[in-house]
């Protein structure tokens, strides 16, 4: 059997006085689906940052896929990774935003090209052809030439997803990635993420799109201040909650 693809084991993040994870132990296996709800300021988005060392953690583990991310322990205790070894282990871990963060002045190919040539040091025509393939897999084929202000919002979220696709990651992390588009524009976004689970990709999603994570996701779990309330299969969660916070919240947005 192979191990989870994500575990993270009793991880704490502060800033400062502020705890914003409280002990957060959960894990996600290969080819799963998770999607993190809650309110703002529970946790979620930064528990995704974490996973790819984009913040620190400062108390207990996070693997990828059987490696701990950011860190190598010796004597029981965790010792940061230079910054050059941080950079390649998260090669391997694709991350889209809320906000679309494309390059302004690269068309939406050269947006995709760039990281696998400049960090991973691929051959620029073998890019170039995956990346004009994964263009054309997020319904995009016709815009390659086109730059950023020449896109909608829900266009430019899928060069997102086909930029992170392009480094060939092992583990997707979307971070609320339809809250900035227009309603109309939501769809499109979540039928590219529909379709890249049903590839088997490993994905964790901070999202409010209880249709997406009743009908996608594999686990569902919630979250406020910190902790996890509640977690099991979308429709159970969603349908029957069991603690009372996760009612209230889901008595809101359903």
């Amino acid at each position: 059997m192979a191990g989870p693809m994500v575990r993270a084991e009793a991880v704490h993040k502060r800033y400062g006085l502020l705890e914003v994870l409280k002990g957060i132990t959960l894990e996600v296996a290969p080819r799963e689906v998770m999607c993190l709800l809650g309110p703002s300021g529970s946790g979620k988005s930064t528990f995704l940052r974490c996973i790819n060392h984009l913040e620190r953690i400062n108390s207990g583990r996070l693997y990828v896929d059987g490696t701990l991310v950011g860190y190598e322990e010796r004597g029981g205790r965790l010792h940061e990774l230079p910054e050059r070894e941080v950079c390649r282990r998260r090669t391997e871990i694709g991350m889209v935003f809320q906000r679309f963060n494309l390059f302004p002045h690269m068309t939406a190919l050269e947006n995709a090209v760039a990281a696998p040539v400049l960090v991973k040091k691929e051959p620029r025509a073998v890019v170039t052809e995956r990346a004009r393939k994964l263009l054309d897999r997020v319904g995009l084929s016709g815009k390659i030439d086109a730059y950023p202000n020449q896109l909608s919002g829900g266009q430019q979220q899928r060069v997102a997803i086909a930029r992170a696709l392009a480094m060939e990651p092992k583990l997707m992390l979307f971070d609320e990635p339809t809250s900035a588009l227009d309603p109309e524009l939501v769809g499109e976004v979540l039928d590219v993420m529909r379709q890249l689970a049903e590839e088997g990709m490993t994905m964790i999603v901070v999202t409010h799109e209880i249709g997406f994570a009743r009908e996608v996701g594999d686990t569902l779990v919630f979250m406020d201040e910190g902790v996890v309330v509640e977690a099991g299969a979308p429709r159970e969660v969603i349908a029957n909650p069991r603690e009372e916070r996760t009612k209230a919240f889901l008595s809101k947005v359903l």
